[in-house]
C-alpha cells in the first residue's frame, strides 16, 4: 500500500517515527562517499559513479513508478524538481567534489545546507528568523573556515570546494522538495512514488550528462583498494545503490514528511560526522585538529540555525497591539 501521511504521524509517536527515519537516512547516505572513492581511484569517473547509483536505484524503485503512474501527471513540476536538484545535482556535485577533496571535508561543506535552508525560510517563504539562528549561520560559516584552513592560502582543490557547496544548494531542494504536499494529509503524494520518479528523472538527466557507454566497464569486475585492502568493486556498487540510496532517500523523504525541513536537516547533519567518521577509519584520510573543530563549529552553527528556526506553520511574533494582535490572528487563520 502507498505510504500515506495521517493526522496521528504528527503526534509524539509519529515524531519519535520520524527521528529514527532521519538518523537511518544520516547512516545510509553518510556511508555512500566512502564506497564511491575507491570505485572513483580504480578508474571510474565520477559522473559514471552517480550515474551507476541513480540508474540502478531507478530500476530497484521502477515497480514504485509503476504503482504511481499517474503522478507525473498531477505533479509533474515537483518530480522535476526532485531528479534535478534532490538526486542528479546533489549527487554529481558530490561525487565530483570527492573525487579532488577528502570525503570528511566534502560533506562538512555540504552540510552547509541546514543554513541555507534558513535563507530559504527568510528570504523565499517571507518567515523572520531569531538572532539565534542568524547566529548558527555565522557560526557554520567560520567552522566552514577552519575546515579549507583559509589561513594557509587555501589549502584544498578550489573546483572540489566549489563543487561542495554546488552540492549544498542542491540539497536544500531536497529538503523543501522532500516537504511538498505533507500537509494534504490524504491527498498528499505518495513519497515513495516521488522517489521513484524522481530516480527516474535524474537517471535520464544524468545518462545524457556521463555518456554511460563511454565507461570502463572492466572495473566492476576487479577489486578497488579501501585503504590498502581490496574490496570487489561489485560490492561497492551494491553498496551504493541499495543501502546509500535506496535505503537513505526512503528513510530521509518519510523523515521530512513527519517532520519539517528545519528539523529533519538538524538529524541529517549526523551524516557528515559518520562520513568523516569511516573516511577516517576506512581510507585513512585524517583531518587536522583544526578541521576537526571547524567540523565541529559547522554541525553546531547548522544546529543552533535550524532549531532556532519558526516551526512550519507556526504564528510569527508581533507586537502585543490591537491592531497586530487581530492581524496576526488572520495571518493564522488563512
Amino acid at each position: 500500500m502507498p505510504v500515506r501521511m495521517s493526522e496521528s504521524s504528527h503526534g509524539s509517536r509519529g515524531k519519535g517515527v520520524g527521528l529514527g527515519l532521519a538518523l537511518a537516512s544520516a547512516l545510509a547516505f553518510g556511508g555512500s562517499g566512502v564506497a564511491a572513492k575507491p570505485l572513483i581511484e580504480a578508474g571510474l569517473d565520477p559522473l559514471h559513479v552517480v550515474w551507476l547509483r541513480v540508474a540502478g536505484a531507478a530500476v530497484v524503485m521502477l515497480p514504485l513508478a509503476v504503482r504511481n503512474r499517474a503522478l507525473p501527471r498531477q505533479r509533474p513540476a515537483l518530480l522535476a524538481g526532485f531528479g534535478l536538484l534532490a538526486v542528479a545535482g546533489v549527487q554529481a556535485c558530490y561525487f565530483a567534489a570527492i573525487s579532488r577533496i577528502p570525503v570528511g571535508v566534502a560533506l562538512l561543506v555540504e552540510y552547509l545546507a541546514p543554513a541555507l535552508v534558513l535563507g530559504w525560510v527568510r528570504f523565499v517563504q517571507r518567515r523572520p528568523v531569531t538572532r539565534a539562528a542568524a547566529l548558527g549561520v555565522v557560526l557554520a560559516v567560520g567552522g566552514l573556515v577552519c575546515v579549507v584552513e583559509v589561513w594557509s592560502g587555501l589549502g584544498f582543490d578550489a573546483l572540489g570546494l566549489l563543487l561542495a557547496l554546488c552540492a549544498a544548494c542542491c540539497q536544500v531542494g531536497y529538503f523543501v522538495l522532500s516537504d511538498q504536499g505533507s500537509e494534504a494529509g490524504a491527498e498528499a503524494p505518495d513519497p515513495l512514488g516521488v522517489i521513484a520518479y524522481g530516480l527516474i528523472v535524474g537517471a535520464l538527466v544524468l545518462t545524457a550528462v556521463a555518456r554511460p557507454w563511454t565507461m570502463d566497464w572492466s572495473v566492476l569486475s576487479g577489486t578497488a583498494r579501501m585503504n590498502g585492502d581490496a574490496v570487489p568493486a561489485v560490492a561497492l556498487l551494491a553498496w551504493i545503490v541499495l543501502v546509500a540510496t535506496v535505503v537513505a532517500y526512503v528513510t530521509g523523504v518519510l523523515s521530512v514528511r513527519r517532520l519539517s525541513p528545519q528539523v529533519a536537516g538538524v538529524v541529517a547533519c549526523l551524516e557528515a560526522v559518520i562520513a568523516t567518521v569511516l573516511a577516517w577509519v576506512l581510507l585513512g584520510e585524517h583531518l587536522s585538529a583544526p578541521q576537526v573543530v571547524g567540523g565541529l563549529v559547522v554541525l553546531v552553527g547548522a544546529f543552533i540555525a535550524q532549531s532556532s528556526t519558526p516551526a512550519k506553520g507556526a504564528a510569527e511574533p508581533v507586537s502585543s497591539g490591537p491592531a497586530e494582535s487581530e492581524l496576526a490572528v488572520r495571518e493564522t487563520v488563512v
